[in-house]
């Protein structure tokens, strides 16, 4: 298993309903990983749709409602529930969902914000390669991971860095 960082955006861009759900199972068929305690899981996070925020908010009562965000009902594992955030960023209101310890969410929040008002492109080299892996058909990951080169001799900040 790799190390991640302790927040960590698993999609570029925004993701649909049937992508967000993709997201929540995305890590059932991995090898090693023990799926209830939910320590996999934990500080994911992705954008989504406003729609998608409002759909969440009404399919099952929230364990907690606050202004702006409010943690699903329905535990992934562990303590890892659905947290949804509204954030306004940049003057415009975003909606981003998150895979989190529900005792943290303002943790995650201000990681949301923090790393969305940064550069314009602030994913490292892994979160992209990431996001890609969690698009691509289980089926398929496999062959991705090992088509996918290794920059030698840099690490993914410094990759990152120098665009």
């Amino acid at each position: 298993m790799t190390a991640h960082p302790p927040f960590r955006k698993v999609l570029d861009g925004v993701a649909t309903r049937e992508e967000m759900f993709s997201l929540f199972n995305r890590h059932r068929d991995d090898a090693g990983v023990d799926p209830l305690c939910g320590s996999i899981y934990a500080a994911e996070w992705f954008e989504i749709l406003e729609s998608e925020y409002r759909f969440m908010l009404a399919l099952l009562p929230p364990v907690f409602q606050r202004t702006g965000m409010f943690g699903l009902s329905e535990y992934k594992a562990g303590y890892v529930t659905s947290i949804f955030f509204s954030i306004r960023i940049h003057g415009r209101e975003r909606w981003f969902c998150d895979l989190s310890d529900k005792r943290s969410p303002d943790a995650m929040r201000a990681a949301i914000a923090a790393y969305e008002t940064g550069a314009v492109d602030s994913m490292t080299r892994e979160e992209k390669l990431e996001a890609i892996t969690n698009m691509t058909p289980v089926e398929l990951r496999g062959i991705a991971r090992i088509l996918i080169p290794r920059p030698v001799g840099r690490t993914s900040r410094q990759t990152h860095d120098s665009h």
